[in-house]
């Protein structure tokens, strides 16, 4: 199975909608067209900044032929709708549906389960026994309540070749160190959280899927192209500007945040589905400000 490069930013892309609450392809076409024009290394398709639990499967498959279409093979496209906590029915669905144009699928530790090690490691060789293509797994506590523990990661990295790479978003530093050190030779591991990328980097990871990155692809970007080059003045001197803006995108919860931010920037209607719902007036006004401040 062909190796996916994960190195440098890849984009967890929000699903826009219009006030009507339907998909709004057009929105999403533009989006695309600026992350391509300003040097994305791959995009992240349904993960959970595009707000995928709430679209439906016919929704998601007309989302994931409209992106390969758009991209055309341009940049690498990771399909984050294949996780949950029905192992048997990720399981059927990577054994029907068609994953072509794909290059690989991301899969969250299930949540609401709260699985033991032991079954974290079943459900996901199971999904490796099944899918066509490579695998990414999604470490992210704050959100299933369970964290898959450094020896769980590796001990599927080692054990399934198509388990290529981990996004960590535990915001354990001495657990994502430990993957790091021992992972087997071409596992890589990604930073799921935009404020600790550039820490991450330095420890080993090779990059992040990003959040705000779908607002600021180029500038984050150089952030993280300049970290992985070893210019880390550069990269700290991108990263500390941002840093106001790390926290707002996630005060509302997100992709409230980054939908704020792209609204105001004319990309998006600032539209989400229950039960999420915009950010707050307050929160979007400092975003305005910081935004502001940034063009300066």
């Amino acid at each position: 199975m062909e190796q996916v490069n994960l190195k440098g930013l890849g984009i967890a892309v929000v699903t826009p909608f219009q006030t009507n609450g339907e998909v709004d392809f057009p929105a999403l076409s533009r989006l695309l067209d600026y992350q391509l024009h300003n040097d994305t290394d791959y995009l992240v398709v349904l993960g959970t900044t595009a707000e995928t639990p709430v679209i439906s499967i016919s929704e998601q498959k007309e989302i994931t032929r409209f992106v390969i279409e758009k991209v055309d093979k341009r940049v690498p496209i990771v399909l984050g709708s294949m996780s949950g906590n029905n192992t048997r029915a990720i399981v059927e669905r990577l054994k029907t549906e068609d994953l072509k144009g794909v290059d690989a699928i991301l899969s969250a530790v299930p949540s609401y389960n709260k699985p033991s090690q032991e079954g974290i490691y079943q459900h996901f060789k199971a999904i490796a026994q099944a899918s066509p293509v490579p695998i990414v797994l999604y470490n992210v506590p704050g959100r299933t309540v369970v964290n898959m523990t450094a020896e769980t990661t590796l001990r599927l990295a080692h054990d399934f070749a198509n388990v290529i790479a981990i996004k960590e978003a535990s915001g354990n530093l001495p657990q994502i160190s430990t993957i790091i050190k021992y992972k087997p030779a071409g596992f890589q591991v990604v930073s799921g959280d935009d404020a600790i990328t550039l820490p991450l980097i330095s420890l080993g990871a090779v990059g992040v899927i990003s959040v705000i990155g779908n607002a600021f692809p180029k500038e984050f970007g150089r952030m993280v192209h300049s970290a992985l080059s070893g210019d880390y003045a550069a990269a700290l001197n991108i990263h500390q500007k941002f840093l106001e803006l790390y926290d707002l995108l996630f005060t509302d919860g997100s992709p409230s945040g980054i939908k704020s931010v792209l609204n105001i920037m004319g990309y998006v209607e600032n539209e989400l589905r229950l039960p999420l719902v915009p950010a707050r007036n307050a929160t979007s006004e400092k975003i305005r400000s910081v935004l502001q401040e940034l063009k300066g």
